[in-house]
């Protein structure tokens, strides 16, 4: 397994895929999350860049990842293995780790379902899009 032997045009596209469905979820849920959060919109300093740039650099790596992993775990590079391998990641690794994390900091479990609803829409959209790169 060569690490840089990725489709980097299908991870950049993922990345920009899941972004877009970020701010589309976000823009829908924005009330409920605030709720869940126990933040108002300006305790959040909305002009303040920093969380989308990290946003986009974790997407990048998450995409990277689902890039460089589907055909080891399943074979080949396709739609189906795509989104089984980001749907696997979520369920292994990021909603353990975010019930994990949310039951010590006493988060409501509203904040585990729609950010971890979130991610898992990211992983099967960067799934959907790099299997249909091959």
């Amino acid at each position: 397994m060569t690490h840089f032997a990725v489709n980097w045009l299908a991870v950049i596209v993922a990345t920009v895929a899941s972004m877009a469905l970020g701010f589309a979820w976000y823009m829908l849920l924005a009330r409920q999350w605030m709720a869940a959060v126990g933040k108002t919109r300006e305790e959040l300093q909305p002009n303040d860049p920093t969380p989308y740039i990290w946003s986009v650099i974790v997407q990048l790596v998450m995409a990277y990842f689902i890039a460089l992993l589907t055909p080891v775990l399943f074979g080949a590079t396709n739609v189906v293995n795509g989104i089984l391998c980001g749907a696997n990641m979520w369920l292994g690794f990021v909603i353990t780790s975010m019930v994990l994390n949310h039951r010590y900091q006493g988060a409501k479990w509203s904040l585990t379902l729609i950010d971890g609803g979130y991610l898992l829409g990211v992983l099967i959209v960067q799934g959907i899009v790099i299997g249909l790169f091959g």
